[in-house]
């Protein structure tokens, strides 16, 4: 057995974790999934944030059979990570109780909460930290809010001010909807839908059949402040208050990443360690798609980018 084959075949540990949030009425219980092999203590560690509408796991720990790595959790931790997700509120495992929207500015503070736990029980000091779609915003204002835990910010499917994005035109409309009600019901064909409104051809079926099942093991409905926020309030972010090193990725047939929009938020990095990656024959779930192992090639090069050995010249007070 060589090293690559070792290091694929190695038995990865999943652990179960709950932490609380404190709000103004009560505590909020938080459900956190982490995976690793062998110990997880000395790792660097990543946090996965999901997005609008599914839970953590289904998102970044699913099985399909005989499709290799589909747990993009298990594929990083073979390569040395140990990798966390969780649940926001209002999702999968953690807490339904509060009758409030959830929206991304919620979804920061389970991060902040979520973060907060990791560092006690596990000693990190700061994060990778991946999003995608919505979970983009929710890790891109946790990293506004609290640059000093994130050492490497990736945002998959991201929009900033909504130009050129034909998905957000079309949820737009169903907008005095989404404000009647905090919650907003899903099933199957509502799965299916999120791979077929942009390019059909770039998920396969029986993956879009075995997430759907691990959505819908968790959820028959889901919050709509993400999509309230989506559709009305943005930009959500600030890119100037974004001071890591960040990764934009946009997949090729994306119908909420809108590519001028990303060009230039991407232009307002402060960092000067940034990339702007397009996905070859993604549209919008990138880990569930076709092209899956190309998504995680380039985050896997980009979280273990060794730092630069030399930073440019001090700036000097005048």
């Amino acid at each position: 057995m060589n090293e690559r084959e070792a290091i694929t075949d190695a038995p990865v540990s999943g652990v179960e974790h709950w932490t609380t949030k404190a709000t103004a009425d009560a505590e909020v219980r938080l459900f956190l999934w982490e995976k690793f092999v062998g110990s997880p203590e000395g790792k660097p560690a990543i946090v996965f944030v999901h997005g609008s509408s599914m839970a953590s796991q289904p998102t970044f720990d699913l099985a399909v059979a005989g499709r290799p790595d589909s747990s993009v959790m298990d594929w990083f931790a073979r390569r040395g990570f140990v990798c966390w997700c969780v649940d926001m509120e209002g999702y999968g495992r953690s807490d339904k109780k509060h009758d409030i929207y959830c929206d991304i500015a919620n979804g920061a503070d389970d991060l902040a909460a979520a973060s907060a736990y990791i560092m006690k029980k596990r000693g990190v000091g700061a994060f990778m930290v991946y999003g995608i779609s919505s979970g983009a915003l929710r890790a891109a204002l946790f990293a506004e809010r609290h640059p000093e835990r994130v050492a490497r910010l990736a945002l998959d499917a991201y929009v900033w001010t909504g130009e050129g994005a034909p998905t957000l035109v079309e949820r737009r409309k169903k907008l005095p909807e989404f404000l009647a009600r905090k919650r907003r019901p899903i099933d199957r064909a509502f799965v299916h839908s999120i791979f077929a409104r942009d390019h059909p051809d770039c998920a396969e079926q029986r993956v879009v059949d075995a997430f759907a099942d691990a959505i819908l093991a968790l959820d028959d409905s889901m919050p709509n402040g993400t999509y309230i926020d989506m559709c009305s309030k943005l930009p959500i972010n600030d890119p100037s208050k974004l001071t890591m090193p960040t990764l934009v990725l946009r997949g090729q047939y994306d119908g909420i990443a809108g590519f001028d929009d990303l060009i230039e938020f991407f232009k307002r990095l402060p960092h000067p360690d940034k990339q702007f990656s397009v996905l070859a024959g993604i549209s919008h779930a990138s880990f569930q798609q076709k092209n899956y192992l190309l998504v995680y090639d380039i985050l896997h090069a980009f979280f273990a980018r060794p730092a630069p050995a030399y930073v440019g010249p001090r700036e000097v007070d005048a």
